[in-house]
């Protein structure tokens, strides 16, 4: 009875390492890897899907919900950090990591707004697993999954946290405070087409 947190599939500007813009949708590896991740989910046997509304984490959402017959239901708080003016611009061109810009990128979040928006995110899929009573599939982005999995939620000691958190990589936390991790960043599903890489990771 888990909440599992799930990063959507692979678009073109993941793997080009571009800031991503709201809109962008799913590639076709991002589309094989979300197929593969629903068969995964298939075996859980589901009572929930919760998603942002952007549309790559929507597409893969709703590849999970084409497997279980499961409504998915929208939240905007899980979106991925917004870096306004940024986004559009190859990461290289930054000259930094994104998850060290603190300040807010024109028409974007500061890093304080965005962890206090995790923050609530975090709050809201734990409410949505109380409210459906069983397994909770949560799709979201790299930084919210990074926020939670690192800084909101304890990690069991036995659990490795891997350095790459690919496309469709699922996490494990329980269902009960404090909702320890269990697992981290793993992609065992990916294979062929769907296997993962350097290519989409950690891109916003």
């Amino acid at each position: 009875m888990s909440i599992y947190l799930i990063r959507h599939g692979e678009t073109a500007l993941n793997a080009a390492h571009v800031i991503q813009p709201a809109d962008t949708p799913l590639s076709e590896r991002g589309r094989a890897q979300a197929a593969a991740v629903a068969q995964r989910m298939l075996a859980i046997g589901l009572a929930g899907i919760l998603s942002s509304d952007l549309p790559r984490a929507r597409q893969t959402a709703q590849a999970i919900a084409d497997v279980t017959g499961l409504a998915v239901i929208e939240d905007a708080s899980l979106r991925e950090r917004n870096f306004g003016a940024l986004r559009g611009k190859p990461i290289a061109e930054l000259g930094r990591n994104l998850a060290t810009i603190e300040e807010a990128p024109p028409d974007g979040e500061s890093a304080a707004q965005f962890r206090s928006r995790a923050a609530r995110a975090f709050a809201v899929m734990i409410e949505a697993r109380r409210r459906i009573g069983g397994p909770l599939a949560v799709v979201s982005h790299g930084l919210v999954i990074r926020a939670v999995v690192e800084e909101l939620a304890p990690r069991a000691p036995d659990t490795p946290l891997p350095m790459h958190l690919v496309n469709t990589a699922v996490s494990v936390l329980a269902a009960e405070a404090p909702h320890t991790v269990s697992l981290a960043y793993c992609g065992s599903h990916l294979q062929g087409l769907a296997a993962g890489d350097a290519r989409g990771r950690d891109g916003a």
